[in-house]
């Protein structure tokens, strides 16, 4: 099976943590994001992980990014995490303009050992 379809059996599987919301324009979808609400060792309570964050091109630098982000918060919050994090690559100069704006960037240093 494939990453996309995987995807989207968790999306509309109840018994999976994963999530979608969108954002749209005059009937037409022009962003969306995936989050993934997991427990964690750290709390006694779940967190949210913002996996992904995407914006049409044509309505970029138009508030939908920011739009996206606080509606994971309210979502993240109704479900009773403690705090919602995300990941971005360091060259990506046009979203972390926005992300320094809704969030705070943390000093932690990501290690992967691909399987």
């Amino acid at each position: 099976m494939s990453t996309i379809d995987t995807t989207w059996r968790n999306l509309i599987n109840n018994d999976v943590a994963t999530y979608g919301i969108g954002a749209w324009k005059d009937d037409i979808l022009v962003g969306f994001t995936h989050v993934v609400i997991h427990l964690t060792t750290w709390s006694s309570t779940a967190c949210c992980y913002l996996q992904d964050l995407y914006v049409n091109e044509s309505v970029r630098g138009k508030g939908i990014g920011r739009v996206l982000i606080e509606a994971v918060y309210n979502f993240a919050d109704e479900k009773g995490c403690n705090h919602v994090y995300w990941k971005t690559q360091e060259s990506n100069a046009d979203a972390r303009q926005l992300y320094d704006k809704v969030a705070s960037l943390t000093d932690m240093v990501q290690y992967r050992k691909n399987l």
